[in-house]
Parts: structure tokens; sequence; C-alpha cells
């Protein structure tokens, strides 16, 4: 029995409680995800440091906590409870639109001649090096609580419209801001190597990465100034080839940063190769991978973080999941949200995930929480309810977890709190009207 102590947050009476993993699992492969973890008619219990205390069935958990005290206690009865979802992979710090590229692209042009034509990451850099720190950090406070509304309690956010050191740590102190001041968890990744600043060439831009900006990153996070976690790379056929990411990304491993990195876009670059010989710990996009890479990845256990929007909006040829899953790889998802690719929501893209990646809704679940958390270096702590994890949940108004993938675009009713470390930080009062789903 738990005695008199006092708690944070007690969920009781959840029609659904969907652990994802109920044996501490790092990840979940196919055969895993095939069995998610799943409690009926079940509690759950955060202490005042944020952490789960205690997970089961209702009836055990009352009877355990009989004595005890909470600052909080919601009914979940005919709702279903879920962890926060993680986006592995999004580039939400920047000025200016892009609107009139969505109209290029539906009139035929791509992404790689917008790109050559001045557009693309070259017109946001452009923008985003006038921004004051102040107008960036508004932006990019707005976008996450967009994120948040929609279920995102852990987002990977990355720099990279900058391109020279100056404008590159404007972003990363906005992410650091955030960071600090914001219930949402955020990993930060530089990605100074996002495209050939104009006027450089790619191995000139590389040696100015690796003999300036690393450095001076490993200072400032030597001084407690900037917390940076990933390292990050476009490598991509006239961007960066695989000898210079090679070079990046071996310079950011040895400064202490986890390597995640965007590969095997728009053409085939052998980059599922490259990071699994590096010890990546995820590769992002992956349209064009090779049989050989996926194999390298599954072994290497190298998260292979898959992007629905990105395929969907450039009319790309889908990401291999099915081929992946099958061969063991760890399959991660996120939301890519930049100019390009405008999507806050999770549950939109695990439902395009479903729908045109033929992902199945819990290998999508699995894909957006436990393994986007692997993604991201945080599944210990993070991606499913279990005792000791951060109290980060989800409770929907539905009887059955999976309207959160069924219901494309219908976050906005269903979605009826967001928890963050045991505190409710989204409270959506539309749904105590609504009638059970």
């Amino acid at each position: 029995m738990a005695g008199r102590q006092r708690y944070r947050l007690l969920l009781e009476n959840a029609e659904q409680l969907v652990l994802v993993c109920g044996r501490r699992e790092p990840w979940l492969r196919r055969d895993g995800a095939a069995g998610l973890a799943v409690l009926r008619a079940a509690s759950l219990v955060v202490g005042l440091d944020g952490c789960i205390k205690a997970v089961g069935q209702a009836d055990v958990i009352r009877n355990q906590f009989l004595e005890a005290t909470f600052e909080r206690i919601i009914d979940c009865s005919g709702k279903c409870v879920l962890p926060g979802l993680v986006d592995a992979h999004t580039h939400p710090v920047w000025a200016g639109d892009r609107v009139h590229e969505f109209a290029m692209k539906l009139a035929g042009a791509s992404y790689m001649e917008i790109h050559q034509a001045g557009g693309g990451i070259h017109f946001t850099v452009e923008h985003t090096r006038k921004a004051t720190e102040d107008e960036l950090f508004t932006a990019f406070q707005q976008r996450l609580e967009r994120m948040l509304r929609a279920g995102s309690t852990l987002v990977e956010c990355k720099s990279g419209y900058g391109l020279d050191l100056e404008t590159e740590l404007k972003m990363l102190r906005v992410i650091e801001r955030a960071r600090k001041s914001m219930d949402i968890g955020i990993s930060s990744t530089y990605c100074g190597a996002h495209a050939v600043p104009k006027g450089k060439t790619a191995t000139e831009a590389t040696d100015d990465i690796i003999n300036n900006h690393l450095p001076k990153l490993k200072e400032l996070k030597l001084r407690g100034q900037i917390h940076v976690n990933n390292i990050d790379v476009f490598c991509e056929k006239g961007v960066f080839d695989l000898e210079s990411t090679r070079r990046i990304l071996e310079a950011g491993k040895d400064t202490g940063l986890q390597i995640n990195f965007h590969g095997d876009e728009l053409h085939p670059m052998k980059s599922a190769e490259l990071g699994a010989e590096l010890g990546a710990r995820a590769i992002s996009h992956l349209e064009e991978v090779s049989d050989e890479g996926i194999v390298a990845m599954a072994r290497a256990k190298c998260a292979a973080v898959l992007l629905p929007t990105t395929a969907y909006m450039l009319r790309l040829k889908q990401p291999q999941a099915r081929k992946m899953l099958e061969e063991g790889v760890i399959v991660a998802l996120g939301s890519d949200f930049n100019p390009n690719a405008y999507c806050f929501s999770m549950p939109m893209v695990m439902h395009l995930a479903c729908v045109n990646m033929k992902m199945s809704m819990n290998e999508a679940l699995a894909a957006a929480t436990i393994n986007a958390a692997y993604a991201l270096g945080k599944s210990d702590t993070h991606g499913s309810l279990e005792v000791g994890k951060q109290g980060d949940l989800l409770i929907i108004n539905s009887s059955r977890w999976e309207h959160l993938i069924y219901q494309f675009g219908g976050h906005e009713a269903l979605i009826n709190y967001v928890i963050v470390k045991g505190k409710v930080v989204y409270e959506n009062e539309r749904c105590e009207t609504m009638s059970s789903y």
C-alpha cells in the first residue's frame, strides 16, 4: 500500500491504457509492434517528480493507493490513455513561409528545380538570417504549441536555415530558450550542413563546419549555454556527397553528438550503408535506400525515420516501410515540419503511414512513440507508459485508441488532454460535450 504519500496525478478507469511496451523494450520491430501492450479498465499514477509510479488494473491501483492524495484525479471512463507522441524529425525554426512554392510544385516543378532557382532552403535562409532572435522564438513557440495540442510531447528540432555560424547559433539559442521555458520536450539538432551556402563549394562548407562551427558548439556546450543532442547532414546529389557527409558526421560524433541525418531521399547515395558503418542512431527519409542499406541498418540497430508528409507533398516514391519492417529495421516516424511540408500533426502522419506506406495501425503507433524516442536516444525515458518513465500522456475521447489514426484530421476534437510530467498542459473543453465515438 502507498500509504499517505502525495502524488501528482491519478488517471483512473481508462477503457484502454495503451502501454505500447510492457517489458522495458528500447524499441519494437515488426513482431513486437504486432502485440502492443494494452490494458483495459486500468489506472495510472504519476509522482511529484513527473515519473510514472504505477500502472495496472483499476481495482488493484485503487487498493494500492487507498490512503494516498493526488494533486489531480481524472476519470478516464470510456476514454483511452496513450503515451505522448514523439515527432522524430522537424525543422521548426525559420522565417518567411513558402506558400508560393506550393503552387510551383503543383504546376510540376521539382524540389531540386526550385532549390537550384534560389528557392527552397535558400529562400528560407535569406529570411531567417534577417529575422531577430525574438521574432524566430515567437514563431517557434507558436508552432510548438500547435504540435503539443496535436499530441506531440517530445519533438526533435533542427537548425539548418542559417548555413553560416552566426545564424546557426541564433537558431540553436532559440531552440535552447524553448527547451528551458516550455513544457514540451525537445531534442536539439545542429543541421548546419542542410545546404551548401551560396558562394561556397561543398568542400569549403564542410571545412567551415568542421573547423569553425563544431568547435564553437563544443565550447558553448561546455559553458552550459547551448545543449545540442544530434548532428545532421543533408546527404544528397548536388548538396553534400558521401565523403563530405562522412567527414562532418565523424567530426560531430567526436564532439559527443548523436548521428541522425538525412539520407537517400532524392537519389540513391548509399547513405544507409554509411550511417550503419558510423553507428548512426537514425537516418531520415530513405525513399531511395538500397536493399543492402536496409539490411545494414537492421544489423546496426539504426532507426529509419520515415516522413510520409514529404513523399506525399513532393509526390516522391514512398519509402519502403514494409520491406524495412520485414528485414527487422527499427521504423520511426516524423512530421518533417518545415516550410516545404507544413504539418504539425503526428496523428495525420500516422494515418498517411498506414494508407500510403502500408503500415498497420499498431506499427504506426509504435513508430510514433517508442521507436521515435529510440531514434532520439530517449526510449529509456519516453515512448511508453511504464513505471519509471516520464509521465507524458494523451487522453482521447474514444473507447478505442485506433481512432487517433482512423480519424484523419480529427485530432483537434478527439484529444481531450495532453499531459507532460504528470501536469495537464492542454485541456480540450470541446471534448467534454461530445458523444462517445
